[in-house]
């Protein structure tokens, strides 16, 4: 079974690991993802030209690709005004979660494990949340990033590549149901509830 509204790839993100220093100490990072032009190869292990710094919570055939809810942008351009890390008219670039793919059409409230993103020339499966760590919050600037990630369950999804291809900008996808046994959206609350106790 499929959903029936179309939805859309806004921005196609590549980043390559790169040292950044975080509370005075050096970290490894490819968080800060950039919107790149044209067709890009999607391979059982992620984008073509894209890097994950710590693969033991990112990448990997279960978390070869990171999709992110466009809509959940105008949210984080707000907070990070009123924390006065950028202007209020500042523009925060697609990439700037970190995500390979900025999405518009499809929250993680919408989202199962197993359903499948399909798109012209590839397939991608949703595997898991992600969840945030202390990177996120020095890359959008301000100290209270992760907890309203947390709050809000607005964590994006992983994707593993079930039919490799290619990907670009501005393509529409079919979401095509899996099992709907699990969501993205409770997964992600049940594993932040279990980490407070």
């Amino acid at each position: 079974m499929s959903s029936m509204a179309m939805q859309q790839l806004l921005s196609l993100n590549l980043g390559l690991a790169r040292e950044v220093d975080i509370n005075g100490r050096k970290v490894l990072t490819a968080i800060g993802k950039r919107s790149v032009a044209g067709a890009v190869a999607v391979r059982p292990l992620g984008l073509v030209g894209d890097e994950q710094a710590d693969l033991s919570v990112h990448g990997g055939l279960s978390k070869a690709v990171y999709a992110y809810p466009s809509e959940h942008y105008a949210f984080w351009q707000t907070v990070r005004a009123q924390a006065k890390v950028s202007l209020w008219d500042e523009a925060l670039p697609p990439g700037s979660m970190g995500e390979n793919l900025t999405l518009e059409g499809l929250l993680e409230s919408q989202v199962c494990v197993g359903d499948v993103l399909r798109f012209p020339d590839c397939e991608l499966a949703v595997s898991e949340p992600r969840f945030p760590c202390f990177k996120f919050n020095a890359a959008l600037g301000f100290k209270q990033a992760l907890q309203m990630m947390q709050a809000n369950a607005w964590c994006g999804f992983y994707l593993a590549v079930r039919v490799p291809g290619t990907l670009q900008a501005g393509q529409a996808f079919e979401l095509v149901h899996g099992p709907r046994e699990v969501g993205i959206t409770e997964l992600f609350r049940a594993r932040v509830a279990a980490q407070r106790r």
